[in-house]
């Protein structure tokens, strides 16, 4: 280990004095002697150096230190926060960590000092890739994360000495990531600091106004206030409940928020005020709001439950708001000592309260389990930008409580729908589903869900998840397992179908593709830059290489290409390459029809007839037109666009549908415009192929009132 001077080691500032004064009330002496010894090498280490407030830079671990002790967080915690820096800013290894201060320690240490540089970047994947690796780390000790969130808190209450630019900068993040993960994780009194510190920095003109309209209000309403708590504490003594009851103001940054979501003036939000009644068990509470409901009348629709199902942070209350004097709605929340704990500190309080056993355990069992489908999302997201992305939505929920058939509890965001409560079931289950029930009836998996449903998911052993459920999944978890789901299987059926094109290509060269060898692929591959044979085919197929050029590379140098171009090898379509080969839907291809391929960039391989008038328009001065024919037997309908003008008379539509249905195709949508005499109508049918469709039309065209009838082309 190397030698470190300590030549002022022993020179104790009085933050760190305060520091041991309040850890020695729980701290055994040995844990003490091991909290000082990290805090003598840690001022050893930073000697010499100052933060930019001027201060010496052991301030801040120990401020750090003492944000924790406030949550009665163990010696190994405390000690790591004093170390936090050391590594990071030093020339102390983890290793003289822990051979000083032990693994545990030291592991703590590394984890922190792993999230260098977590603030905003020039660049949006560095910033990502920081919080990426800050999940991890906090997935193996969450320890780590609440050193980060101290660490946080005190930066943010010394942020003044910044410029303003950088101050928005660390404030935004903070609202965005440190805040929420704080909530998350259920340590209320740093979440709400942190908000009020994000406020003030991030928006600093709307949080002077406030803070002078709320000192304006409170001398106004400070009387009415008094009287309501004398009136609450009176009422709960008449009912022979024992309970603490204090008021409170709203945070600035929560009365904000209110203003700007329901565009509401100051002087229209009236419940700046909120009252906490704390009683000894969960019978008080529920005495405690019958109590108070014979006292002000409860305004409907403004009572939530937390004790029968609590928050996934492990809250738990009871949340009222009853209409007071003068029309004044007043907040209550109502809970236990325990409950309040617990609400304060959240998953800190399994350090402190071991002893008491289901609510602490059942926290810590929902954190872990957040942080496990956090880390499943991390490994389902392409990159770390998108992971951010995810991570966003999951701290933002706003909830909704619904039940599975076997009546089991699931917390959701609200505006969740039937396929995000199949992915919380089980990723299989999600990538299965094919339909739901609500309640015991059928409804469209993207029904959203209320309070209270009961949800059932049907699902099938083929089915796979829809490109369209992006569109409206509210869960982090179900969007990036849709996404993962479709980029795997999108990525391979690219890969196959690039290699049809490039083995076409070869062909018109006359080059046989058995006879390119891996030596000419890694040749290729390295030259490219691509990260693999597969993914240079994959990009062929997104059209982001094309196969003419890619095949002329493969060939080696020297070797005499041949121009035979009237040699006809055009890409066979099945109808089953999946999402890597799109039908185009202005011309409506059909099998039967000749066909051309146009390549178009990230989207694949696009089939179009071979006189539609996007392609004609192109068709001379693009490389990536392609020679496209269908396959011998193809087993599936396609879309396919019909136009028709009928007699306006009464029952015509429901003739017209049952005549397609006679003719076995369905009809996947209809838009009509209508006058007096004539209704105008365009379909879009299923049909297997031209043949198909011309039987549906020679039985459309035997309904009298049908006049006019074409096949579709834009």
């Amino acid at each position: 280990m190397s030698e470190l001077s300590l030549s002022n080691s022993h020179v104790i500032m009085p933050e760190a004095e305060s520091l041991f004064f309040e850890v020695a009330k729980y701290f055994k002496p040995e844990e003490l002697a091991l909290l000082k010894g990290s805090y003598f090498f840690s001022q050893g280490a930073h000697s010499g150096q100052f933060r930019i407030t001027g201060e010496p830079y052991i301030s801040h671990p120990v401020a750090v230190a003492h944000i924790l002790s406030e949550l009665h967080l163990d010696v190994i915690t405390l000690a790591a926060a004093l170390l936090h820096d050391v590594v990071e800013d030093t020339t102390i290894s983890k290793e003289e960590i822990s051979e000083r201060f032990g693994l545990s320690v030291a592991e703590l240490v590394d984890g922190v000092s792993k999230l260098k540089k977590i603030e905003f970047q020039t660049k949006a994947d560095a910033q990502a890739e920081n919080f990426r690796k800050m999940l991890l780390a906090m997935a193996q000790d969450v320890r780590v994360i609440l050193i980060k969130l101290a660490d946080r808190l005190h930066n943010m209450r010394t942020l003044e000495v910044l410029r303003p630019d950088k101050q928005r900068r660390i404030a935004r993040e903070t609202l965005e990531i440190y805040a929420p993960i704080a909530h998350r994780l259920g340590l209320n009194s740093i979440y709400q600091e942190l908000l009020e510190l994000g406020f003030r920095y991030f928006y600093p003109n709307r949080y002077k106004v406030l803070v002078k309209a709320t000192k304006a209000a409170r001398g106004n309403r400070r009387e009415i206030v008094g009287k309501i708590l004398d009136a609450i504490k009176n009422r709960l003594k008449d009912a022979g409940i024992d309970a603490i009851v204090t008021g409170r103001e709203k945070h600035l940054y929560s009365i904000y928020k209110k203003m700007s979501e329901k565009h509401l003036s100051f002087s229209e939000v009236l419940d700046i005020y909120g009252f906490r009644v704390l009683v000894k068990d969960i019978a008080s509470c529920y005495l405690a709001l019958g109590a108070l409901h014979s006292l002000y009348k409860p305004i409907p629709g403004k009572f939530k439950d937390y004790i029968a199902i609590p928050k996934l942070n492990g809250y738990q209350s009871l949340h009222n708001t009853l209409l007071g004097p003068y029309g004044l709605p007043i907040e209550i929340q109502i809970r236990t000592y325990e409950m309040h704990r617990i609400a304060e500190m959240g998953v800190a309080s399994h350090w402190l309260y071991k002893s008491n056993g289901a609510e602490v355990n059942e926290l810590h069992l929902k954190t872990n389990q957040w942080l496990k489908s956090l880390l499943e999302t991390l490994s389902d997201s392409s990159d770390s930008i998108e992971f951010l992305e995810h991570l966003k939505v999951d701290l933002f929920p706003g909830e909704v409580y619904v039940f599975t058939p076997q009546g089991k509890i699931l917390e959701l965001p609200r505006g969740s729908t039937a396929v995000d409560f199949a992915y919380a079931i089980h990723t299989d289950v999600g990538n299965c589903c094919v339909a739901a029930k609500i309640n015991g009836e059928n409804i469209p998996l993207r029904t959203e869900l209320m309070n209270g449903d009961r949800v059932e998911i049907i699902t099938a052993p083929y089915a796979n998840p829809n490109p369209a459920w992006l569109s409206y999944v509210a869960t982090a978890r179900a969007r990036s397992s849709i996404r993962y789901f479709l980029r795997n299987i999108q990525y391979e059926e690219s890969v196959k179908l690039g290699e049809r094109l490039l083995n076409q290509a070869l062909l018109s060269f006359g080059v046989n593709p058995d006879a390119i060898t891996d030596i000419q692929w890694e040749r290729l591959v390295k030259d490219s830059g691509a990260k693999s044979k597969k993914a240079l085919l994959a990009d062929i197929t997104l059209g982001k290489q094309l196969s003419a050029v890619i095949a002329k590379r493969l060939v080696v140098p020297g070797e005499s290409i041949s121009e035979v171009t009237n040699a006809s090898n055009p890409v066979v379509i099945l109808g089953t390459e999946g999402m890597t080969v799109q039908f185009a839907r202005c011309c409506y291809p059909l099998p039967g029809d000749t066909i051309v391929g146009l390549i178009k960039k990230d989207q694949g391989l696009v089939i179009h007839v071979h006189d539609c008038p996007v392609v004609m328009r192109i068709q001379k001065k693009s490389e990536n037109v392609l020679d496209v024919a269908w396959g011998k037997e193809i087993a599936r309908t396609f879309e396919v666009g019909i136009n028709m003008t009928a007699v306006n008379q009464r029952g015509v539509l429901a003739r017209i549908a049952a005549e397609i249905a006679r003719a076995d195709s369905n009809i996947d949508d209809v838009t009509m415009e209508s006058d007096k005499d004539y209704t105008t109508m365009q379909f879009i049918l299923q049909a297997r192929n031209r043949q198909h469709l011309a039987q549906i039309m020679r039985g459309l065209r035997h309904i009298d009132e049908v006049v006019k009838l074409g096949r579709a082309k834009n």
